[in-house]
């Protein structure tokens, strides 16, 4: 990384060419409508149902992706460095935020759980751009106190407290699943930058058992540790929800039923077009559908890696532990969400990346790909005036 190119003023990158990675927004574009037809044919029933409306949830999806890719826009033209100098800003608004949905009269509430914030017309969940927000501090502390972190454990506890009392405040919601996406994201993204592994071994028996005592004392996870390992065991209560996914799953078969066929969307499925619109995907679309959906998922992945390595190479670190967490954050989540589809791991509220119906997710997840649209760009104009004097002196040579 040169000197120059990471203190330019915020004016002068502007007037920079936008350098886009095309495979990544071909990637993204692909998983993106491709959702919106998931989501109309999952979600085509209970929306006649409840406005009279068939595409009551695509439209407000469509409109969420209008206001992502706005937001998206915008931070592509925000230097990576703006957001390293913002790191304790963004710790501050994380922990208001899950603070402020916690506060009686002011948090929303929905099933029982208190994880929304009234915003105009829409409802926030604050664990996504809370996380965002966590994420983008970490990656500053990681370059900060790098050092710390190899060699004392304290350089190890103290963003770990700090993102504890984050996932404390989430358990308050109550969202485990958040809880858990968090931690796992931040661990990858510590490890990466050199954290030592005895250190990871205690705070990770430590996580471990504070979640297991977590959902002994509570019926309620309990119920949902225990449903997923025999849903057929009582499959009109604990296991309705599982039991109604692997039956979608299982009629898809090799190739589906096809398109706008599922059953199992006609108010056999709760949460259809939610949390468990994979099954329905699967039910019309089959193996080959879903393995086709997975390695979009992949590919994905191994491009966000493979920006990580480029930013690592060019001594970027701050923009190369935001690729390693955003990568994680968004391949732990669809691993998550298609786990609990397929009875493989406890149910939890977790949307499937730019495919599920959720307004929140679907704004910030674009927010995200528009951090990682940044960094390449920034990359790759970093880069020209190296290979512009690789070419002089190739000139040069070739005259002498």
């Amino acid at each position: 990384m040169t000197i120059r190119s990471a203190t330019v003023p915020f004016p002068a990158r502007i007037k920079t060419e936008l350098q886009i990675d095309p495979v990544l927004l071909t990637i993204v574009l692909a998983l993106l409508m491709g959702g919106f037809v998931i989501l109309a044919s999952a979600s085509i029933s209970v929306s006649d149902n409840a406005t009279n409306n068939p595409f009551f949830y695509v439209q407000r999806q469509l409109l969420a992706a209008a206001i992502g890719g706005a937001a998206g826009f915008i931070c592509l033209f925000i230097p990576m460095q703006v957001w390293r100098s913002l790191g304790p800003v963004m710790l501050l608004v994380g922990l208001l935020l899950l603070i402020i949905v916690l506060i009686p009269g002011v948090g929303h509430q929905v099933n029982g759980s208190t994880r929304w914030l009234q915003v105009g017309m829409m409802n926030l969940q604050v664990s996504e751009p809370a996380r965002l927000c966590f994420l983008l501090w970490l990656a500053g502390y990681l370059v900060r106190r790098n050092k710390c972190l190899r060699t004392k454990f304290t350089g190890f506890l103290r963003p770990m407290v700090v993102l504890s009392a984050a996932c404390i405040l989430l358990l308050a919601e109550p969202d485990f699943g958040a809880a858990v996406i968090l931690l796992a994201t931040a661990m990858v993204m510590m490890f990466v930058a050199g954290a030592r592994l005895r250190d990871f071994l205690v705070f990770f028996t430590t996580a471990v058992l504070v979640m297991a005592a977590l959902a002994f004392v509570s019926p309620y996870r309990m119920q949902r540790l225990t449903g997923f390992l025999d849903p057929w065991a009582d499959p009109f209560n604990s296991g309705f929800q599982l039991t109604q996914s692997l039956i979608a799953i299982g009629r898809g078969e090799w190739f589906g039923v096809g398109l706008g066929d599922s059953v199992q969307k006609l108010f056999y499925l709760p949460e259809a077009h939610t949390d468990f619109v994979f099954a329905v995907y699967a039910e019309e679309f089959g193996l080959a559908g879903s393995l086709v959906l997975i390695a979009l998922f992949l590919a994905l992945l191994w491009r966000v890696f493979k920006l990580a390595m480029r930013a690592a190479n060019a001594e970027r670190f701050f923009e190369a532990y935001i690729a390693i967490g955003l990568g994680s954050w968004l391949g732990t989540q669809a691993f998550i969400n298609i786990g609990v589809n397929m009875g493989l791991l406890p149910t939890k509220g977790l949307t499937l990346p730019l495919i599920s119906y959720g307004r929140s997710s679907l704004v910030i997840t674009m927010i995200c790909i528009a951090l990682l649209l940044r960094i390449h760009h920034e990359l790759a104009v970093d880069a020209k005036p190296v290979n512009r004097k690789r070419h002089k002196r190739t000139r040069r040579s070739s005259k002498s």
